[in-house]
């Protein structure tokens, strides 16, 4: 569209001068047709607005529609899939803490607070002041095996891949986090060149193509992996296993695709279609997983070594929390991503029905660790539709020790859900590899974006940890959120995800809730129909429950 602009307004000018030669009183043409041009021309170069910078002109109008639309059509138009306000209210604050403009509404909650499921924070008379707490709150990801541990932020970048990003959204991406001083997971697409010029600290994401360190044939390849892990900006490493928006799904990054640039940076065959399955080749078993992970924590001279799942069959999780209790190797931190998670492309059944959400996930994980007793070795990230300062402190309390946000730090970058992420033709310039589209993200003034959004967000969790008279985010537990369960009744989360006693799932009698997964798992398998269970009757239990 730039270059069409510039085209129609070259053509303009030369008629409108040729035809004024012709017959003079055509030179007040220039009147209408001047402003016009001018205004396209300081589009063209203007850095805050990628729509505009990108359509000159006409991306204007896309302001003038938002002020025009009744509010009722912004609701249904912006909801996400799942018909809450994600967007229509998220998407305006992450806006506002992006550009740092006033993030306080009049008329008070724009929220249905009578409506099933909505949550809120239980504050203190005793409240604190955010000016007596600490702004930078850290939390340090390394277990006992762990050498390099690593001091993170609350708040982070998810995984986005470069290919899925376009290298402006990714060079903004960790510019910003290098400003703020948090973390950017790489996604499964390997370190690029757009990673390492910022300096940002890096969670270098392991998925099942090995990209970045695999062989031709896609299995692993231990040199590869020891010689990226050993750059100083790669602070912890992440396997993995599954993502909420696809669970269970493999990918394919088309022959079309595989540039040169993208051959060098995941280490595959330029020209043909690279296949990511659906599993890992490098381990089958839970004792096979945590042997990789000590192999890859040696390879990396004792990084942080995690895993990334959406929680599926339970008894899956249980057998790696046995594996790693029979071994002693632990991960260092467990990323769990929520169904709801987002993705460029990802068919509808897995995204909209497949994988456990967010809430019930975190809590499920952080029961499981607690009755093993390995919840002091290992951190919890949570990871899905976070995006606000209530998300992150709802979490928290869940039992997450940080937070990771895609889609946040997409709209901060400009993102305006144009839903054209798996097209090529994001209008913003995010989730392209059209290099006319590319240059409507100007890093510079992104990346700033990026900074404000994570830093604002932070200390607006901040804010609300204050109001309820705590000092540290290690100290909200699941009675400080509430919910409602219908229009006379109310829940906090300690009432819907009670606590299981430390070290309970070490021995019998096992929390009830617990005993099918349980007896469901073993180490030596994540397929519980593998493993004869004398204790589960399989006519009256579902495997895939356990």
């Amino acid at each position: 569209m730039r270059k069409a602009f510039i085209a129609i307004a070259a053509f303009l000018v030369t008629a409108t001068v040729m035809i004024s030669l012709a017959w003079p009183p055509f030179y007040w043409a220039f009147l209408f047709i001047g402003p016009v041009i001018l205004l396209g021309i300081y589009d063209l170069y203007q850095p805050k607005h990628s729509i505009v910078r990108n359509y000159p002109v006409f991306g204007r109008l896309r302001y003038l529609a938002e002020d025009l639309r009744p509010k009722i059509y912004q609701y249904f138009v912006e909801s996400d899939t799942n018909g809450k306000p994600f967007s229509r209210l998220n998407r305006s604050l992450i806006y506002q803490r992006a550009k740092k403009e006033t993030d306080t509404i009049p008329f008070g909650t724009q929220l249905d607070v009578y409506e099933n499921g909505y949550e809120w924070l239980s504050h203190s008379i005793n409240a604190i002041s955010h000016h007596e707490l600490n702004e930078d709150p850290r939390v340090m990801v390394g277990g006992p095996e762990c050498k390099q541990p690593y001091s993170a932020s609350i708040f982070n970048i998810s995984a986005m891949s470069f290919g899925s990003l376009s290298q402006n959204a990714i060079l903004a991406l960790n510019g910003g986090a290098f400003m703020g001083n948090f973390a950017h997971n790489t996604g499964e697409g390997g370190i690029s060149d757009y990673h390492a010029e910022p300096k940002g600290d890096l969670i270098w994401q392991i998925g099942t193509g090995y990209f970045g360190c695999r062989h031709h044939d896609g299995t692993f390849n231990d040199e590869a992996f020891a010689k990226r892990s050993a750059s100083p900006q790669v602070k912890m490493i992440e396997i993995k296993l599954s993502q909420g928006a696809k669970p269970g799904h493999g990918g394919i990054l088309p022959a079309s695709k595989v540039t040169p640039e993208i051959s060098r940076i995941r280490l595959v065959k330029e020209g043909f279609d690279v296949i990511s399955p659906p599993g890992h080749s490098a381990f089958t078993t839970p004792l096979e997983l945590v042997a990789f992970v000590k192999r890859l924590r040696d390879l990396s001279a004792g990084k942080p070594i995690g895993i990334k799942l959406c929680i599926g069959r339970k008894s899956e999780f249980f057998a790696l929390c046995k594996a790693m209790v029979q071994t002693g190797i632990y991960v260092d931190f467990i990323t769990v991503d929520g169904g709801e998670g987002g993705t460029g492309a990802s068919p509808q059944e897995f995204s909209n029905a497949v994988g456990m959400p967010l809430r019930e996930g975190v809590a499920f994980v952080c029961d499981v660790l607690t009755g093993f007793d390995l919840k002091s070795h290992i951190k919890i990230i949570a990871s899905g539709k976070i995006a606000s300062g209530f998300d992150i402190v709802k979490n928290i309390a869940l039992g997450a020790d940080l937070c990771n946000s895609a889609r946040g730090m997409m709209f901060a970058l400009g993102c305006i859900q144009a839903l054209e992420c798996n097209m090529n033709t994001c209008p913003t310039g995010v989730a392209t590899q059209d290099p006319s589209l590319m240059k409507g993200l100007v890093v510079e003034d992104k990346k700033v974006r990026v900074f404000n959004f994570h830093r604002l967000t932070v200390a607006s969790a901040i804010e609300l940890l204050g109001a309820a008279g705590l000092r540290h985010p290690y100290q909200l537990t699941r009675a400080y959120i509430n919910r409602r369960i219908n229009q006379s009744s109310m829940q906090s989360y300690i009432e819907t995800f009670p606590y299981v006693p430390e070290g309970s799932l070490l021995e019998t009698p096992y929390p009830a809730r617990f005993e099918l997964g349980m007896a469901l798992s073993t180490p030596k398998t994540f397929n519980p129909t593998e493993y004869k269970v004398s204790q589960v009757d399989y006519a009256h239990a579902n495997p895939y429950n356990g």
